[in-house]
């Protein structure tokens, strides 16, 4: 389901064909002669309130997290910026290798949040822990050769890039629960059939069954694209890392 959820497009179609059925079904329930006519707009109202209220939440659940993101990044960028300037506190054989270790440390970040495939985000996490131990013992030999407080100040520099990568994947794998897409699915589910048994002019069903399935979907389209970190078209660029990259060329 996590999986499905990265494609927004397809989930999309599917809420549009599952909400259509659903309202042609609630049109066949109005036609058998156990139906009810009693208060149903009154039902509907209330089930389309509480769907528009459960969407907003969600969608404000989805914006959360792109934030969430966004900050994360910057911080990231922060963090291994200001290390590479502090890495001349180190000893020059130190500082260099300190700064090549950085600017390929730094360039795995950025194809982490570009990259779409998973095989290349396995290959990509890999070189992230190798170089992340490789830069922690040069400064850890550092330290523990001189272990002074400017050298302290260059090992807790160390300690931000390396906790800001851990926030950072925090942050992706914070997604909306799945019970709440189930959620969403269920009352927009029972929504239709109320439209479509409540739909008392022929001539204007195929019209109308279309408008709530069509919204819905492209709300779930919003949320879904939102919330997923690489699938979709709205996606968290990692412009602040960039940006440290073409100071350091």
């Amino acid at each position: 389901m996590t999986k499905l959820l990265d494609f927004p497009f397809i989930v999309s179609a599917l809420v549009f064909v599952v909400l259509l059925g659903s309202a042609r079904i609630g049109v066949w329930c109005r036609k058998r002669p156990w139906r009810l006519k009693e208060d149903v707009n009154i039902v509907l109202g209330a089930s389309l309130t509480l769907l528009g209220l459960i969407i907003g939440f969600t969608f404000s659940m989805a914006v959360s997290r792109y934030d969430q993101r966004k900050n994360y990044e910057e911080a990231e960028a922060n963090a291994i910026g200001t290390e590479y300037v502090r890495a001349d506190l180190l000893p020059a054989a130190d500082t260099a290798r300190v700064r090549v270790l950085l600017k390929d440390y730094l360039d795995q970040r950025i194809l982490f949040y570009q990259t779409r495939n998973e095989r290349k985000l396995r290959e990509i996490n890999a070189s992230t822990a190798q170089l992340q131990n490789e830069l922690w013992s040069v400064v850890q030999a550092a330290a523990a050769a001189r272990p002074t407080p400017v050298l302290a100040l260059v090992v807790s520099g160390m300690n931000d890039v390396l906790n800001s990568q851990g926030y950072t994947q925090a942050a992706w794998w914070n997604r909306i629960p799945v019970s709440a897409w189930g959620l969403m699915a269920a009352i927009a589910i029972c929504c239709n059939l109320l439209i479509g048994y409540a739909t008392r002019q022929v001539e204007a069903k195929a019209i109308w069954l279309l408008v709530l399935p069509l919204l819905v979907s492209i709300s779930f389209f919003l949320i879904g694209d939102i919330d997923s970190p690489r699938g979709g078209v709205i996606r968290v660029r990692p412009q602040n890392l960039v940006s440290v990259s073409q100071s350091w060329h």
